[in-house]
C-alpha cells in the first residue's frame, strides 16, 4: 500500500517491524509534499533539514529501545501555522508575521515531540484563522484535493487538504467557529474540536481567546484518539486548561452502540440547506435508528442567534488580541513613517489583509464607549442562553447529531466578495464553540459530483471519549472513510 494512504497506527506498525525506517518515511512525505504543494498550496514552510535530523535520531532510538516506544514515535506530522515552533518560521498566514521565527515551542508542539512525533512542516491557513475558505491567507488559497477548483474550507484548510491528499498522516488544526470541522467536512477527513480547556492554547496565536481550541485532523477515528491523548491535559502555562483527567481515548474506539443516546433537531431548523446535505444527514440518523440506538428530538431555541453572537464576541476578542501587532516588538514594521502613530498605522495597513481589518474594525466598534452594553454584553448574555439550551438537552441524550455545513465545498472565489454568505458557512459549527462543547466531524457520504458531505457528533463538556465511541461505531459500520480512496494525486 502507498505510504500516503496510511494513518498513524499503520505507520507505527511499519516502523516497529522495521519494514521502513523513520528517515525513509519522513523523506517520502517531504518529497510528496514538495511535489504536490505547487498544486494544492498546503504548506507555508517545509522544515526538511531539521525533520531528517530528528528522523535519524528516532531510527537510532527504535533500534536501541524496541520495547519502550512512545505513542507517536517516528510519526511525521505537519501542523497549522498558528502554533509557534522554535527556530521554525511561524506566520499565522499573515504578512505581518511573514518572517517571524519564535524562540520557543507551543505546548501542543512540545507534547507532540515528547510523544515522539517529528514536525516536518507548517500548513497554510486563513490569516489569523479568520475565514472559512482559506482564501484569506497571505500565501494564497489552498485547493481541495477532491476538486482543485474548490475551497478546502477554513481556516484550517491546509491541515485538512494535506491529510486528505496524503501529504501528512495527521495534522493539528484550530477551531474558533468551525475551523477544524468545516474543512474536515469539505475534504472528507475526521476532525475533532475538543472541549474548551481540554487542550492548551499556550503558544497558539490568539484569534478569540474564549473560543479558540486546537484539535486533531486525521484519516481514522483511532488516529484521532491517539493524537488527542498525546496533546490533551492541564497546562500550568494556560490558566484556561482544566485539570479534568484525560481518559485513554484509544480504549473507546471499539464503538459500542449500547452507550449511545442520540438527539436531533426538528427538520424545520434545516430549511434552506443543500438538499443533498440534508439527505445525508437523514441517512446518518436512519443508520443509528436501524442500529437500535434511541433517537430523541431536542430543542435549541436560541441557536438561531449563534452567528450574530459569534461575530460580535469573536471580532471583539480579535480586536483586543491583534493590538499587539504594532511594528514595535516583532513582526513587520513599515519602512517609511513620520512618527510613532504613523508607524502603527502604516504597519497595520500593510501587514493585515482585508478580512482581518474588517474584523478588527467590527470588534473595536462593538467594544467602544456607548456600544459595549448594546453589543458585547448582550452577545455574552445570549451566549449563555445558547449554552444552557445544550446543557438541558444533554439531560436526555449524550450525543447530538447535526450537519457540519449547509453546503458542500464551494468554488474558490464564489463567496470571497460576500462576507455574510461566507460567515453563514459556519452556521452549524459556531454554536458548539459558544458553548465550549466537544464535536467531531466525519464523512457522511458525497454529493452527485463526488464532493464529501460532513456530519458532526456533539457531546457534553469533556465527553470526548463518548464522541470517539460514537464516531468509531459509525466509522466501522458505515465504511465512511472509504471516500479518501477517491483522492488521486
Amino acid at each position: 500500500m502507498e505510504i500516503s494512504r496510511l494513518g498513524i497506527f499503520e505507520i507505527k506498525n511499519l516502523l516497529l517491524k522495521r519494514e521502513v525506517s523513520c528517515t525513509e518515511l519522513v523523506r517520502a512525505y517531504i518529497e510528496r509534499a514538495k511535489r504536490l504543494n505547487p498544486v494544492l498550496n498546503c504548506f507555508i514552510t517545509i522544515s526538511e533539514e531539521s525533520a531528517l535530523i530528528e528522523a535519524k535520531k528516532t531510527d537510532d532510538l527504535i533500534t536501541k529501545r524496541r520495547d519502550n516506544i512512545r505513542p507517536l514515535e517516528g510519526l511525521p506530522v505537519a501542523i497549522k501555522d498558528i502554533f509557534v515552533t522554535q527556530n521554525i518560521r511561524t506566520t499565522c498566514g499573515s504578512k505581518i508575521l511573514e518572517n517571524f521565527i519564535p524562540p520557543f515551542d507551543a505546548t501542543i508542539v512540545r507534547r507532540l515531540k515528547d510523544a515522539g512525533a517529528i514536525i516536518f512542516g507548517k500548513l497554510n491557513m486563513d490569516e489569523f484563522a479568520m475565514g472559512s475558505s482559506n482564501e484569506n491567507s497571505y500565501f494564497g488559497p489552498v485547493r481541495n484535493p477532491f476538486d482543485l477548483s474548490r475551497s478546502p474550507g477554513g481556516s484550517s484548510g491546509g491541515s485538512a487538504a494535506a491529510v486528505a491528499a496524503g501529504l501528512t498522516p495527521a495534522s493539528i488544526g484550530t477551531d474558533t467557529g468551525g475551523s477544524i470541522r468545516q474543512p474536515a467536512a469539505f475534504c472528507g477527513i475526521i476532525g475533532m474540536k475538543p472541549s474548551y480547556g481540554r487542550v492548551s492554547r499556550y503558544g497558539m496565536i490568539a484569534f478569540a481567546s474564549s473560543l479558540d481550541q486546537a484539535g486533531p485532523m486525521c484519516r481514522s477515528v483511532r488516529d484521532c484518539a491517539i493524537l488527542l491523548e498525546s496533546i490533551a491535559g492541564n497546562d500550568p502555562k494556560d490558566s484556561t486548561t482544566m485539570s479534568t483527567p484525560v481518559p485513554r481515548y484509544t480504549d473507546w474506539t471499539v464503538g459500542d452502540p449500547s452507550e449511545i443516546r442520540v438527539g436531533i433537531l426538528r427538520p424545520e431548523v434545516y430549511e434552506g440547506i443543500n438538499p443533498e446535505v440534508f439527505l445525508a444527514y437523514r441517512g446518518v440518523i436512519e443508520f443509528f435508528e436501524r442500529s437500535g440506538v434511541p433517537v430523541t428530538y431536542i430543542e435549541l431555541p436560541h441557536i438561531k442567534y449563534a452567528v450574530a453572537v459569534y461575530y460580535i464576541i469573536a471580532t471583539s476578542e480579535a480586536s483586543s488580541n491583534l493590538a499587539r501587532y504594532d511594528g514595535v516588538k516583532y513582526g513587520l514594521r513599515a519602512k517609511e513613517y513620520k512618527n510613532l502613530k504613523d508607524m502603527y498605522l502604516k504597519t497595520r495597513l500593510e501587514g493585515f489583509g482585508s478580512e482581518v481589518k474588517r474584523r478588527i474594525i467590527l470588534g473595536t466598534f462593538a467594544l467602544s464607549s456607548g456600544y459595549y452594553d448594546a453589543f458585547f454584553k448582550k452577545a455574552s448574555q445570549v451566549r449563555r442562553l445558547i449554552a444552557n439550551d445544550f446543557y438541558r438537552s444533554f439531560s436526555k441524550v449524550n450525543t447530538i447529531i447535526m450537519p457540519v455545513t449547509p453546503d458542500v465545498a464551494f468554488k474558490l472565489g464564489e463567496k470571497i466578495s460576500d462576507p455574510l454568505s461566507m460567515y453563514l458557512s459556519d452556521i452549524f459549527t459556531i454554536p458548539v464553540n459558544l458553548a465550549g462543547l466537544p464535536s467531531i466531524s466525519m464523512p457522511a457520504g458525497k454529493n452527485k459530483d463526488g464532493l464529501p458531505i460532513g456530519i458532526q457528533f456533539i457531546g457534553k463538556p469533556f465527553d470526548e471519549h463518548v464522541l470517539i465511541n460514537v464516531a468509531a461505531f459509525y466509522e466501522k459500520e458505515s465504511n465512511c472513510m472509504d471516500i479518501l480512496n477517491e483522492v488521486n494525486l
